[in-house]
């Protein structure tokens, strides 16, 4: 049975991904700031850039403050936490839940290669020393 209290995180769309790639890069953004950034790739009008934003917030990714009649945008997390998750996502999903799973079919399917792993074990080795 599925716990309740853990909400699952929708996935992005390619444009709330990038309005996340510019917020994550530049910390705290107006919506003005979001539409000028994304002009040259992806053109949008102000009431577009609020309904994103709107959304990314209700998906939980974005929370806002008022500072006189602007709303400032900042990320809740992290990218790297937001990676993780998904990462946490596909492992349960398609993995059964084993990480160990996951590494051995990317390694198998060459997506991450025998070097990284072994780079990857080191660091395994080297926090679980400092942690002793």
């Amino acid at each position: 049975m599925a716990n309740p209290k853990k909400t699952r995180q929708r996935n992005l769309s390619d444009v709330e991904q990038m309005v996340m790639d510019h917020i994550w890069a530049a910390g705290a953004v107006t919506a003005e700031d979001v539409r000028e950034a994304l002009a040259a790739r992806h053109a949008m009008k102000d009431s577009t850039v609020r309904t994103v934003l709107r959304r990314l917030e209700e998906k939980g990714f974005l929370r806002h403050k008022v500072e006189g009649r602007t709303f400032l945008y900042r990320a809740t997390h992290a990218r790297q936490n937001i990676a993780a998750r998904a990462v946490r996502h596909i492992v349960d999903r398609f993995c059964g839940g084993s990480v160990e799973q996951l590494l051995v079919g990317m390694v198998e399917n060459e997506v991450l290669q025998p070097d990284e792993l072994e780079r990857l074990a080191r660091k395994i080795a080297q926090q679980r020393e400092g942690q002793s």
